[in-house]
């Protein structure tokens, strides 16, 4: 019967969550709303633990409280709902789902429940905004519908609730509520100081773990260790790639202000907070953080530099390359072998994804199909787990899947790339950017690209930075015909000549 309900009910939320993303009335969006809360709750019951009911009911009590309170107060500061998703971006916790363990964002689901009570008063109220994610609106709605969709036929309902349940649902109302925020420079100055102030924290304790040879948390990067030439840190994170990849983003995100040059103090404060969260990262021994890092470098730097930055990219790809081949794992072993098995999890992910073209395995599906293609045994075998983003969509939602997935990189990078200048829009854009780059590189390596609510929250941003730039380019011209005289002394004399003579 359970599972009745999450066959049902994950399709129905994943409508309800098209609905509002896409949905140009009122009303039809607060039906969508409700059709996701309603789907929701369908997959809480299938995953909730046996047992403990009143404990579970007392606590579902005390979180719509606390999400009623969240929403007054992202009601009267909009701002707060990013600064909250920010911080409770490493906040996971192990707990209970359906019979197995899982570590979830669960601080993130209540910041995500109070999001919801806010959008759903607004809308209450005729709040006629619609399609907040632009150009992102049709891909984005598409391809969670679709991920819902092959919930019905996925090859592992359990793994699949959960990825519906705690990523795709909650993170999409994210990336909207984002995407509905008004403009303002002084919270997202309070927003990259809080990243780069946690990432400095985060590197101070990965360095303090580094010396001191105290991990946290996690007792297999502890086993790990204990028979790896290196030791890593994974800091407050569960994993050391997850750990690297937020480093990666604050890095970025300190990084444009540097270069593209803001305020001295700011400039200071950002190549500090570079210098110690690099520290920090170097510890996470991270290959993938660090190709991610390259490539979200490489963005700014071409903006930067232009053509310039081809040459400083070919340099960094001929030293990695060299570095490769002079390696022993790589000269004296297979590229499976020293790719830690990621090779043949691409090469059957992708022979899973070639025998099932259409609708894929269902999403949450991969981990059994590989399994079963391969003869691994077990009722969770690790080793069937996906590295790959682009392998993972096309292996459990299809054909349809991998071109909705493409669509919505190309829309956002697209979205972002013409956006990103010198302008304030700009430099914001072109710090999501670079971000998204690194993520979705990262992504390749480790499959966590829509498990990532950062990446969701620039796909939120994206739309609200490109709007931010059309207003000033609307109302540039404005003031400069209402202020002639200001106007002829911001323009440099070599432009205001060009611009006379044409």
């Amino acid at each position: 019967m359970t599972a009745d309900l999450a066959r049902a009910g994950g399709p129905l939320a994943a409508a309800g969550l098209a609905l509002l993303l896409a949905g140009r009335g009122r009303e039809l969006r607060l039906g969508g709303l409700v059709a996701w809360a309603l789907g929701c709750a369908g997959l809480v019951v299938y995953l909730a633990p046996a047992g403990h009911r009143p404990l579970l009911a007392a606590g579902a009590a005390a979180g719509a409280v606390a999400a009623l309170v969240g929403a007054w107060l992202l009601l009267r500061w909009p701002w707060l709902l990013a600064l909250a998703a920010l911080a409770c971006v490493p906040a996971r916790f192990t707990v209970k789902v359906g019979g197995t363990d899982a570590n979830l964002l669960v601080p993130m689901y209540g910041v995500v429940a109070a999001a919801a009570l806010a959008l759903a008063w607004q809308l209450w109220r005729r709040d006629e905004r619609t399609r907040e994610l632009g150009p992102l609106t049709l891909p984005l709605a598409g391809f969670v519908l679709w991920s819902g969709l092959s919930l019905a036929w996925t090859q592992d309902l359990h793994e699949g609730s959960v990825e519906l349940l705690a990523f795709y649902l909650p993170f999409g109302v994210l990336a909207l509520c984002l995407a509905r925020l008004p403009w303002r420079l002084g919270w997202l100055g309070a927003l990259w100081a809080l990243l780069a102030g946690m990432a400095v924290v985060f590197a101070l304790i990965g360095i303090y773990q580094y010396e001191t040879r105290d991990i946290f948390w996690n007792p297999k990067v502890q086993i790990g260790n204990a028979y790896a030439p290196f030791y890593r840190v994974n800091s407050v994170f569960w994993d050391p790639s997850i750990y690297g990849r937020f480093l990666v983003v604050a890095i970025l995100a300190s990084l444009v202000p540097v270069v593209h040059g803001t305020a001295r103090r700011i400039v200071i404060a950002a190549t500090a907070a570079i210098v110690v969260t690099f520290a920090g990262l170097v510890f996470s021994f991270s290959q993938s953080s660090f190709v991610a890092l390259a490539v979200g470098v490489g963005v700014v730097a071409w903006f930067a530099w232009g053509r310039r930055t081809l040459a400083l990219l070919g340099v960094v790809a001929a030293v990695v390359l060299i570095a490769a081949l002079v390696m022993p794992s790589v000269r004296h072993h297979s590229l499976n072998r020293a790719s830690g098995g990621r090779s043949k999890l691409v090469t059957n992910g992708a022979a899973i994804a070639a025998h099932h073209p259409l609708q894929g395995v269902g999403i949450g599906g991969f981990k059994k199909a590989y399994a079963r293609r391969t003869g691994l045994r077990g009722r969770e075998p690790k080793a069937a787990a996906s590295h790959d983003t682009p392998v993972t969509v096309a292996a459990e939602t299809g054909f349809v899947g991998v071109a909705l997935y493409l669509w919505l990189l190309v829309a956002s990078f697209w979205l972002l790339l013409r956006t990103a200048g010198g302008t304030a829009a700009g430099r914001v854009a072109l710090v999501l950017a670079a971000s998204l780059a690194a993520i979705a590189v990262h992504s390749l390596f480790y499959n966590a690209f829509f498990e990532d609510p950062m990446a969701w929250g620039v796909l939120g941003l994206a739309p609200l930075a490109a709007a931010a730039l059309a207003r000033e380019r609307v109302s540039e011209p404005r003031r400069r015909a209402a202020d002639p005289q200001r106007a002829a002394v911001a323009v440099p004399p070599g432009d205001r000549t060009r611009a006379e003579a044409g």
